[in-house]
Protein backbone atom coordinates (compact mmCIF):
# COMPACT_ATOMS: atom_id res chain seq x y z
CA UNK A 1 0.00 0.00 0.00
CA UNK A 2 1.85 3.23 -0.91
CA UNK A 3 2.09 5.86 1.53
CA UNK A 4 2.58 8.84 -0.67
CA UNK A 5 -0.46 11.54 -0.38
CA UNK A 6 -2.35 11.73 -3.54
CA UNK A 7 -4.12 14.75 -4.60
CA UNK A 8 -8.11 14.70 -4.63
CA UNK A 9 -8.34 15.32 -8.16
CA UNK A 10 -5.14 13.65 -9.97
CA UNK A 11 -4.19 11.07 -7.44
CA UNK A 12 -0.67 12.23 -8.19
CA UNK A 13 1.36 12.87 -4.61
CA UNK A 14 1.18 16.03 -3.52
CA UNK A 15 4.49 18.37 -2.91
CA UNK A 16 5.40 18.91 1.00
CA UNK A 17 5.42 22.18 1.76
CA UNK A 18 8.12 23.68 2.49
CA UNK A 19 9.18 24.56 5.83
CA UNK A 20 8.88 28.30 6.91
CA UNK A 21 12.16 29.88 7.53
CA UNK A 22 13.18 31.88 10.55
CA UNK A 23 14.62 35.16 9.61
CA UNK A 24 16.90 35.93 12.83
CA UNK A 25 17.72 39.62 13.14
CA UNK A 26 21.31 40.44 12.73
CA UNK A 27 22.55 41.46 16.37
CA UNK A 28 25.69 43.10 15.41
CA UNK A 29 24.07 45.35 13.19
CA UNK A 30 21.10 46.15 15.60
CA UNK A 31 23.55 46.75 18.34
CA UNK A 32 25.42 49.13 16.05
CA UNK A 33 22.16 50.87 15.21
CA UNK A 34 21.33 51.25 18.56
CA UNK A 35 24.69 52.93 19.57
CA UNK A 36 24.54 55.38 16.72
CA UNK A 37 21.24 56.37 17.73
CA UNK A 38 22.65 56.91 21.51
CA UNK A 39 25.38 58.75 20.16
CA UNK A 40 23.61 60.82 17.44
CA UNK A 41 20.98 61.82 20.79
CA UNK A 42 24.11 62.41 23.43
CA UNK A 43 25.80 64.56 20.75
CA UNK A 44 22.51 66.46 20.28
CA UNK A 45 21.99 66.68 24.34
CA UNK A 46 25.25 67.70 25.22
CA UNK A 47 25.78 70.48 22.24
CA UNK A 48 23.98 73.35 24.36
CA UNK A 49 26.64 72.56 27.28
CA UNK A 50 29.25 72.56 24.44
CA UNK A 51 28.12 75.56 23.17
CA UNK A 52 27.58 77.33 26.41
CA UNK A 53 31.07 76.42 27.36
CA UNK A 54 32.88 77.55 24.13
CA UNK A 55 30.96 81.36 24.12
CA UNK A 56 32.66 81.69 27.91
CA UNK A 57 35.91 81.23 26.50
CA UNK A 58 35.15 83.62 22.82
CA UNK A 59 35.61 87.46 22.93
CA UNK A 60 32.83 89.19 22.82
CA UNK A 61 33.44 90.74 19.08
CA UNK A 62 33.29 86.95 18.35
CA UNK A 63 29.97 86.31 20.03
CA UNK A 64 28.57 88.90 17.86
CA UNK A 65 30.06 87.69 15.08
CA UNK A 66 27.66 86.01 12.42
CA UNK A 67 29.99 83.81 11.67
CA UNK A 68 30.70 81.44 13.72
CA UNK A 69 33.03 78.49 14.81
CA UNK A 70 32.61 75.04 16.54
CA UNK A 71 35.62 76.32 17.52
CA UNK A 72 36.91 79.37 19.30
CA UNK A 73 39.53 81.63 17.08
CA UNK A 74 41.04 82.58 20.13
CA UNK A 75 40.51 81.88 23.81
CA UNK A 76 40.03 84.24 26.41
CA UNK A 77 39.31 84.00 30.49
CA UNK A 78 37.67 88.15 30.51
CA UNK A 79 34.14 86.60 30.62
CA UNK A 80 34.86 85.16 33.89
CA UNK A 81 37.01 87.82 35.08
CA UNK A 82 33.38 90.35 34.25
CA UNK A 83 31.01 87.87 35.92
CA UNK A 84 33.11 87.31 38.91
CA UNK A 85 33.50 91.49 39.22
CA UNK A 86 29.92 92.19 38.69
CA UNK A 87 28.08 93.59 41.21
CA UNK A 88 26.26 91.65 43.76
CA UNK A 89 28.43 88.43 42.48
CA UNK A 90 29.33 87.12 46.45
CA UNK A 91 25.79 87.81 48.00
CA UNK A 92 24.41 85.75 44.97
CA UNK A 93 26.05 82.94 45.91
CA UNK A 94 25.56 82.93 49.58
CA UNK A 95 21.80 83.49 48.48
CA UNK A 96 21.54 80.64 46.53
CA UNK A 97 23.87 78.45 48.93
CA UNK A 98 21.23 79.26 51.97
CA UNK A 99 18.03 78.85 49.73
CA UNK A 100 19.32 75.46 47.73
CA UNK A 101 20.81 73.58 51.16
CA UNK A 102 18.38 74.50 53.81
CA UNK A 103 15.45 73.50 51.34
CA UNK A 104 17.29 69.99 50.82
CA UNK A 105 18.69 69.25 54.20
CA UNK A 106 14.70 70.07 55.20
CA UNK A 107 12.91 68.74 52.80
CA UNK A 108 15.26 65.44 53.38
CA UNK A 109 14.55 64.72 56.88
CA UNK A 110 10.52 65.44 56.48
CA UNK A 111 10.64 63.64 53.15
CA UNK A 112 12.46 60.24 55.32
CA UNK A 113 9.70 60.47 57.73
CA UNK A 114 6.97 60.71 56.58
CA UNK A 115 7.68 57.78 53.61
CA UNK A 116 8.75 55.67 56.63
CA UNK A 117 5.71 57.01 58.35
CA UNK A 118 3.54 55.38 54.88
CA UNK A 119 5.99 52.40 54.60
CA UNK A 120 5.68 51.08 57.76
CA UNK A 121 2.27 51.92 59.55
CA UNK A 122 -0.96 51.29 58.46
CA UNK A 123 -3.85 53.64 58.80
CA UNK A 124 -6.60 55.10 57.10
CA UNK A 125 -6.40 57.55 53.96
CA UNK A 126 -2.73 55.80 53.14
CA UNK A 127 -3.74 54.71 49.77
CA UNK A 128 -5.02 57.82 49.04
CA UNK A 129 -2.17 60.27 50.41
CA UNK A 130 -0.01 58.65 48.01
CA UNK A 131 -2.40 59.41 44.87
CA UNK A 132 -2.61 63.16 46.11
CA UNK A 133 1.24 63.05 46.62
CA UNK A 134 1.49 62.01 42.73
CA UNK A 135 -1.33 64.61 41.88
CA UNK A 136 0.19 67.43 43.45
CA UNK A 137 3.48 66.76 41.20
CA UNK A 138 1.87 66.87 38.46
CA UNK A 139 0.28 70.37 39.00
CA UNK A 140 2.36 73.02 36.32
CA UNK A 141 4.63 75.37 39.07
CA UNK A 142 2.98 78.73 37.54
CA UNK A 143 -0.63 77.30 38.38
CA UNK A 144 0.09 78.09 41.80
CA UNK A 145 2.40 81.11 41.64
CA UNK A 146 -0.41 83.53 42.44
CA UNK A 147 -1.98 81.80 45.46
CA UNK A 148 1.62 81.21 46.75
CA UNK A 149 2.37 84.96 46.13
CA UNK A 150 -0.59 86.15 48.27
CA UNK A 151 -0.02 84.09 51.01
CA UNK A 152 3.72 85.15 51.58
CA UNK A 153 2.45 88.21 51.39
CA UNK A 154 0.01 87.90 53.78
CA UNK A 155 2.25 86.44 56.15
CA UNK A 156 5.53 88.50 55.75
CA UNK A 157 7.22 86.21 53.22
CA UNK A 158 8.09 88.28 50.50
CA UNK A 159 12.14 89.65 50.20
CA UNK A 160 12.74 86.94 52.82
CA UNK A 161 14.92 83.51 52.46
CA UNK A 162 12.45 81.55 54.79
CA UNK A 163 9.56 82.30 51.97
CA UNK A 164 11.88 81.05 49.22
CA UNK A 165 12.59 77.82 51.37
CA UNK A 166 9.20 76.87 52.15
CA UNK A 167 8.57 77.02 48.41
CA UNK A 168 11.56 74.50 47.13
CA UNK A 169 11.74 72.27 50.38
CA UNK A 170 7.38 71.66 49.58
CA UNK A 171 7.68 71.29 45.51
CA UNK A 172 10.30 68.68 46.30
CA UNK A 173 8.39 67.05 49.14
CA UNK A 174 6.43 64.77 46.36
CA UNK A 175 8.55 63.01 44.73
CA UNK A 176 11.02 63.02 47.74
CA UNK A 177 7.95 60.99 49.08
CA UNK A 178 6.98 58.32 46.55
CA UNK A 179 11.24 57.82 45.87
CA UNK A 180 12.13 57.09 49.62
CA UNK A 181 9.33 54.86 50.48
CA UNK A 182 9.41 52.42 47.58
CA UNK A 183 13.15 51.99 49.75
CA UNK A 184 11.42 51.85 53.28
CA UNK A 185 8.81 49.10 52.08
CA UNK A 186 11.34 46.82 50.53
CA UNK A 187 13.45 46.73 53.69
CA UNK A 188 12.52 43.89 55.49
CA UNK A 189 10.84 44.50 58.88
CA UNK A 190 12.25 41.35 60.70
CA UNK A 191 15.67 44.39 60.60
CA UNK A 192 13.91 46.72 62.01
CA UNK A 193 12.52 44.27 65.07
CA UNK A 194 15.23 42.41 65.34
CA UNK A 195 17.08 45.75 66.81
CA UNK A 196 14.21 46.67 68.79
CA UNK A 197 14.51 42.69 70.58
CA UNK A 198 18.22 43.65 71.23
CA UNK A 199 17.26 47.01 73.22
CA UNK A 200 16.57 49.46 70.43
CA UNK A 201 14.22 51.61 70.81
CA UNK A 202 11.99 52.41 66.87
CA UNK A 203 14.12 55.58 66.35
CA UNK A 204 17.30 53.81 67.64
CA UNK A 205 16.40 51.13 64.89
CA UNK A 206 15.15 53.89 62.43
CA UNK A 207 19.16 54.77 62.71
CA UNK A 208 20.99 52.41 62.91
CA UNK A 209 19.59 50.07 60.63
CA UNK A 210 17.16 51.50 58.41
CA UNK A 211 18.55 55.15 57.40
CA UNK A 212 22.15 53.26 56.34
CA UNK A 213 20.08 51.74 54.09
CA UNK A 214 18.33 54.32 52.47
CA UNK A 215 21.21 55.94 51.18
CA UNK A 216 20.68 55.06 47.35
CA UNK A 217 16.77 56.38 48.08
CA UNK A 218 18.19 59.53 49.73
CA UNK A 219 21.31 60.17 47.02
CA UNK A 220 18.32 60.29 44.81
CA UNK A 221 15.99 62.34 46.02
CA UNK A 222 18.55 64.91 46.96
CA UNK A 223 20.01 65.34 43.87
CA UNK A 224 16.45 66.08 42.52
CA UNK A 225 16.03 68.72 45.18
CA UNK A 226 19.12 69.91 44.62
CA UNK A 227 19.29 71.14 40.81
CA UNK A 228 14.97 72.22 41.24
CA UNK A 229 16.28 74.66 44.17
CA UNK A 230 19.57 75.66 42.32
CA UNK A 231 17.97 75.87 38.72
CA UNK A 232 14.49 77.86 39.80
CA UNK A 233 14.08 80.96 38.60
CA UNK A 234 10.53 82.37 38.45
CA UNK A 235 9.94 82.08 42.01
CA UNK A 236 12.97 83.65 43.03
CA UNK A 237 12.32 86.56 40.53
CA UNK A 238 9.00 86.95 41.68
CA UNK A 239 9.09 86.64 45.36
CA UNK A 240 12.60 88.10 46.25
CA UNK A 241 12.78 92.09 44.87
CA UNK A 242 16.29 92.85 47.09
CA UNK A 243 18.76 92.85 44.66
CA UNK A 244 21.33 91.91 47.81
CA UNK A 245 19.14 88.41 48.51
CA UNK A 246 18.75 87.86 44.29
CA UNK A 247 19.87 83.93 43.73
CA UNK A 248 22.43 83.37 41.21
CA UNK A 249 19.88 82.19 38.45
CA UNK A 250 18.23 86.07 38.85
CA UNK A 251 21.56 87.78 39.27
CA UNK A 252 21.68 86.91 35.78
CA UNK A 253 19.66 89.69 34.43
CA UNK A 254 22.24 92.25 35.78
CA UNK A 255 24.05 91.56 32.17
CA UNK A 256 21.61 92.58 30.49
CA UNK A 257 21.61 96.51 30.31
CA UNK A 258 20.22 99.47 28.42
CA UNK A 259 23.54 99.51 26.27
CA UNK A 260 23.27 95.40 25.18
CA UNK A 261 23.71 92.26 27.12
CA UNK A 262 27.24 91.28 27.88
CA UNK A 263 27.24 87.53 26.17
CA UNK A 264 30.87 86.35 27.33
CA UNK A 265 30.23 87.17 30.64
CA UNK A 266 26.74 85.84 31.06
CA UNK A 267 27.97 82.69 29.65
CA UNK A 268 30.94 82.56 31.43
CA UNK A 269 28.15 83.18 34.64
CA UNK A 270 26.46 80.61 33.44
CA UNK A 271 29.11 77.89 33.08
CA UNK A 272 30.14 78.70 36.78
CA UNK A 273 26.37 78.17 38.02
CA UNK A 274 26.28 75.17 36.53
CA UNK A 275 29.42 73.55 38.13
CA UNK A 276 28.53 72.93 41.68
CA UNK A 277 25.33 70.47 40.64
CA UNK A 278 27.84 69.13 38.10
CA UNK A 279 30.28 68.30 41.43
CA UNK A 280 27.85 67.08 43.43
CA UNK A 281 26.13 64.69 41.07
CA UNK A 282 29.56 63.33 40.25
CA UNK A 283 30.30 62.69 44.42
CA UNK A 284 26.73 61.12 44.24
CA UNK A 285 26.06 59.44 40.86
CA UNK A 286 26.79 55.84 42.10
CA UNK A 287 24.06 55.76 45.02
CA UNK A 288 21.87 57.86 42.77
CA UNK A 289 21.67 55.39 39.75
CA UNK A 290 21.33 52.11 42.57
CA UNK A 291 18.19 54.85 43.86
CA UNK A 292 16.82 54.83 40.37
CA UNK A 293 16.90 51.57 39.39
CA UNK A 294 16.32 49.56 42.65
CA UNK A 295 13.98 50.46 45.40
CA UNK A 296 12.47 53.62 44.10
CA UNK A 297 10.45 51.96 41.57
CA UNK A 298 9.00 49.19 43.68
CA UNK A 299 6.51 48.90 46.43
Amino acid sequence: MSTATQTPRTGTPAAEAPEPQVIRPDRKKTRLGYNIIALVTAAVMAFPVYWLIVSALRPNHEIRSYDQTLWPSSITFDNFARAVKQDNFVTAIQSSLIVSITAVVGGMIIATLAALAIGRFRFFGRRALLMVLILVQMLPPTAMLIPIYAQLNAMGGLDEYWGLIVVYLVSTLPFAVVMIRGFVVNIPVELEESAMVDGCTRMGAFRRVIFPLLAPGLAAASIFALVNAWNEYLFAYILINDNSKYTLNVWLMTFTTERGTDYGALMAASTMIALPVVIFFMIIQSKMAAGLTSGAVKG
